[in-house]
């Protein structure tokens, strides 16, 4: 076999050397699993065999647990048979085995079941397969192709000259074509060869378009990210909001905060040097006009409930000043109508 292929190698070389001389050969290959393993029907129908398979080791591992127990049972027992029976069990179990070999090799061997049903199943994707290949070659002046899933040795070969993808919607579409009217059948290959057209223009078309999708995929997944930590971001802050009203409120009734007692545990302490007297302020800060231990109120929490009431301060002298506005033009509308209305003097 290898000196068939070693000898078809040198005569292809002789024919590119000749071609080569007069004009340029055109070069393709397929990948005849790649074209299998994308074909709906091939994987269907591969997906209930593989099911038939396992189905028939399943059979197999029963049949052996039984002669298993079999064997046991005679090991257990053979001190209280007689020959007779001894020889009995013993041509049970063989014929058992026996049994078991002849249903392994029906089913797994060379000729068995599943290389018969594989073949089966790949010969009518097989021959659809080298009618797309006659015709692209044809089509597009091919003057050699190849397969590279088979024995012929491939040292290298270059993406651009595998055609298997085209293959493969040759294939796609003769199915599609036969649940088509005419007048479908007839846009459907228009559509196809403007296709065709575009993918000979630009060999790599296929794998620009999967950067593209694969880039949108990740810019899709870099804002879903900058969603989650806006969501998580916004959540903190109007939680520390929540916890800086709490603080408030919790100040002017007079409470304390589980935050301000932890504060207040952490920065004193029970010795007599850093005690706070009851009686005794030191640097105390003004908030909502009251005095507030800066060794009980966190500073941060002081600092917002200053900033706070500094807003409310302003909007209240904003909204004094607007009332002022209103009064004086109400007075000046006034003032105008009563001067008006004043009845004129001789």
């Amino acid at each position: 076999m290898k000196k068939y292929f070693l000898m078809s190698i040198l005569v292809l070389s002789a024919v590119f050397q000749a071609n080569a001389q007069s004009k340029g050969v055109k070069i393709g290959y397929i990948d005849m699993e790649y074209i299998l393993q994308n074909v709906p029907d091939y994987s269907e129908a591969k997906s209930q065999l593989e099911q038939k398979a396992q189905k028939w080791k399943q059979d197999i591992e029963a049949k052996k647990i039984e002669i298993a127990k079999l064997k046991d049972a005679l090991k257990t027992e053979k001190a209280l048979l007689t020959k007779e029976l001894i020889d009995e069990r013993e041509e049970e179990i063989k014929f058992q085995e026996n049994e078991l070999l002849d249903f392994q090799q029906k089913k797994f061997g060379p000729n068995g079941d599943l290389i018969i049903q594989k073949a089966v199943l790949v010969k009518p994707i097989q021959d659809q397969v080298f009618t797309a290949v006659q015709d692209i070659a044809e089509a597009k002046k091919y003057d050699f192709v190849f397969d590279k899933a088979s024995d012929l040795t491939m040292l290298f070969s270059a993406k651009r000259y595998d055609i298997s993808d085209q293959v493969i919607r040759v294939i796609t579409r003769a199915e599609k074509r036969e649940q088509m009217s005419a007048k479908q059948v007839k846009a459907q290959e228009a559509k196809d060869e403007l296709e065709d057209a575009a993918n000979d223009a630009n060999p790599t078309l296929e794998a620009r378009k999967k950067a593209l999708e694969d880039k949108k995929k990740a810019r899709e997944q870099l804002v879903a990210d900058r969603k989650a930590a806006a969501e998580a971001k916004k959540a903190e802050q109007e939680a520390k909001r929540a916890e800086l009203l709490a603080a408030k409120n919790a100040k002017k009734n007079g409470t304390v905060t589980a935050k301000e007692k932890a504060v207040d545990n952490k920065t004193t302490t029970p010795t007599q040097d850093n005690k706070v007297s009851d009686s005794k302020v030191v640097d105390s800060t003004v908030v909502d006009s009251t005095v507030v231990d800066p060794t009980v109120v966190d500073p941060k929490v002081a600092k917002a409930a200053a900033r706070t009431k500094l807003l409310e301060d302003r909007k209240k002298a904003l909204e004094d000043k607007k009332r002022k506005i209103i009064e004086d033009r109400e007075a000046a509308k006034k003032a105008k109508e009563d001067a008006k209305n004043k009845p004129k003097t001789e």
